[in-house]
């Protein structure tokens, strides 16, 4: 699989938010969700993804107050300040059955200077 069914880029993620349909995981530290975030994501620390992610479906909108994805949902995006936790959290993501999730590359970086954050 190549490195490009694993990303999304900012039109294609703005689309999906603006349709509600995208499932937006931020795994970077509280302190810098705190800073800001992109309207929508929820807050998985990148060390926590494997276990958040493993909840039951009851459990995950307990804890989230979402749906928890499908394990064939290609709408699980997952973003970081820079695009290297949001890779790993995809990555392990993937290991875990879900299958199509992909990575916001752009990441907040991208996000706040197009958003004029």
């Amino acid at each position: 699989m190549s490195s490009s069914d694993k990303e999304i880029s900012y039109t294609e993620l703005k689309s999906l938010l603006e349709k509600g349909s995208a499932v937006l995981v931020d795994v970077r530290t509280k302190e810098e969700v705190d800073r800001g975030n992109i309207p929508g994501s929820i807050h998985i620390p990148v060390e926590k993804v494997e276990q958040d992610m493993s909840l039951d479906p009851a459990e995950f909108l307990s804890k989230f107050g979402i749906c928890k994805p499908s394990l064939d949902s290609s709408e699980l995006i997952f973003h970081c300040q820079m695009g290297r936790r949001g890779a790993a959290a995809t990555d392990k993501a993937r290991n875990i059955g879900f299958k199509n999730a992909r990575n916001y590359a752009g990441a907040y970086k991208e996000w706040s200077e197009k958003e004029g954050k």
